[in-house]
């Protein structure tokens, strides 16, 4: 920060070390930007929350502009009851983006000079919390949950990587994400490998726990590869960004199956010992808790008793529960523990 002064200064050297200015020099020289806050918010399916508006054509995720004086955290809070008829509070934040001055779709004369955006965590809702909104009489004319991969064909591309990008902070668990124009300045695995891009294939069914029985075919069998951190094993699409669970290995015991399209997609469990090079080049090698596992999967109401069976699993191998921390990428020459 400059050196400030009431006086000009006319010595030839300035006076002193660094730059002198007069406060109304120094006020002038600062930038100054729009301060807007939006919340994200996701149904238990994984699904974002988008409302649409009677003044443009593309979704948006609910909040607006923070007025003079307010704090962004009592924008979002305030928008939200104005726009869904919630109330609540958001104190965690998952993004702050700039955008810049010359970002299309602002008209000349509005002057825009750019926005500071703060992306709130609204949580999960339950069908409950759904059912409670209530809209306004003007403004917001509807609000649906959309597929993550669907955002860019619903939102203003910056709007679709923001909030994309804010959804991977949230699964990431590593803190908020700083954003320029909707990019990351340090993208994380989730965010170099497009996680979330494509749609999520849906694998609902019913969860049974123990082996298939020898009547039902069998299809897709995955395995929970557990490191000694008590994480899991993903493996994410290079060029897609679909996640999957891998196969099974030799010593995997039956966890479960779920019961799914006349056919049975087990499930197994095992320790993940010494990794050896990765065998498919299609897939980069993720370590994750088996929550961001879920989170980046359409797994329906049956993924709740396959969680639940994960962890009993891994208690009883005498793994420790891991904390959430962002996705870690294995070497490709193999890892060993």
């Amino acid at each position: 920060m400059p050196q400030l002064t009431d006086e000009a200064v006319t010595d030839g050297d300035g006076g002193g070390p660094g730059t002198w200015m007069t406060p109304q020099e120094y006020g002038a020289s600062r930038a100054a930007v729009w301060t807007g806050a939006v919340v994200l918010v996701t149904d238990t399916d994984g699904r974002v929350l988008v409302q649409s508006v009677d003044y443009r054509a593309d979704r948006m995720l609910p909040g607006g502009a923070v007025d003079a004086g307010e704090a962004p955290s009592a924008a979002a809070a305030r928008e939200m009851r104005e726009e869904l008829g919630v109330d609540g509070s958001y104190p965690n934040g998952l993004a702050v983006d700039w955008i810049p001055a010359d970002t299309p779709g602002f008209p000349p004369e509005m002057r825009f000079p750019g926005e500071i955006l703060f992306v709130y965590d609204g949580g999960t809702w339950t069908p409950d919390r759904v059912d409670a909104i209530r809209l306004p009489a003007q403004e917001i004319t509807g609000v649906h949950f959309a597929e993550p991969a669907d955002l860019p064909a619903l939102m203003d591309p910056g709007d679709a990587r923001r909030a994309l990008s804010a959804l991977r902070a949230r699964i990431n668990g590593g803190g908020p994400a700083l954003l320029e124009d909707g990019r990351p300045v340090a993208p994380t695995a989730l965010d170099r490998f497009g996680a979330l891009g494509t749609r999520r294939a849906p694998h609902h069914g019913t969860w049974h726990p123990g082996p298939v029985p020898a009547a039902l075919p069998v299809r897709e069998p995955s395995a929970w590869l557990f490191a000694p951190d008590g994480r899991v094993l993903l493996l994410i699409c290079r060029t897609t960004g679909a996640t999957r669970l891998p196969p099974p290995t030799a010593g995997s015991t039956p966890l479960g199956y779920r019961y799914a399209d006349e056919a049975a997609h087990p499930r197994t469990a095992a320790r993940l010992g010494s990794l050896p090079p990765a065998a498919d080049p299609a897939y980069v090698r993720l370590l994750a808790t088996p929550e961001q596992v879920r989170e980046l999967a359409d797994w329906g109401p049956a993924g709740h008793a396959e969680l639940a069976a994960v962890h009993t699993a891994r208690s009883h191998l005498g793994l420790p529960r891991p904390p959430r921390t962002p996705l870690a990428e294995l070497p490709e020459q193999g890892a060993s523990w």
